[in-house]
C-alpha cells in the first residue's frame, strides 16, 4: 500500500518560513504519482482538522489546479515534482496562529479533473508538526 511520509516541520518565529514536504512511497507498478491528488490539513488541540491547501488536476491531466483555505492563500504555495513523488507546501509569513500537526492526504484519481482529495479513500500521514512563536 502507498506510504505518505510528511517531514519539514519544525520551530520558527512569527514571520518566517518553512517548506514542508509529503513523500509517495510503495506505489505499485501500475500506479503512477501523477494519479494523486494530494493535500494538507491540520489541526490543533482546540479545533477540527482543517483542509487548507489541495493540489490536484484539470481535465485534461495537463495543468495541476490549487486551492487554497482563506486563511493561508497568498502565504502559502502547494506544488508537486513528479520526479520525487512528493508534494510540497511553502509556508511564508507564518502566524502563531499557524501552529499546528500538519497533515499530508493522497487519493488516487487516475482520471478526470479533481482538485482535492475524496473524504471516505484518501491515505494520510502520520503528521508534521509546526510551532510558530511569537
Amino acid at each position: 500500500q502507498v506510504q505518505v511520509v510528511e517531514s519539514g516541520g519544525g520551530l520558527v518565529q512569527a514571520g518566517g518560513s518553512l517548506r514542508l514536504s509529503c513523500t509517495l512511497s510503495a506505489l505499485t507498478s501500475d500506479e503512477d504519482f501523477d494519479e494523486y491528488v494530494m493535500a494538507w490539513f491540520r489541526q490543533t488541540p482546540d479545533k477540527e482538522r482543517e483542509r487548507i491547501s489541495c493540489i490536484g488536476w484539470d481535465g485534461q491531466r495537463k495543468s495541476p489546479v490549487q486551492f487554497y483555505k482563506a486563511s493561508v492563500k497568498g502565504r502559502f504555495t502547494i506544488s508537486r515534482d513528479s520526479l520525487k513523488n512528493t508534494v510540497y507546501l511553502q509556508m511564508t509569513g507564518l502566524k502563531v496562529e499557524d501552529t499546528a500537526v500538519y497533515y499530508c492526504v493522497a487519493d488516487r484519481v487516475p482520471v478526470g479533473p479533481r482538485t482535492c482529495p475524496r473524504d471516505d479513500v484518501s491515505r494520510w500521514g502520520q503528521g508534521t508538526r509546526v510551532t510558530v512563536s511569537s
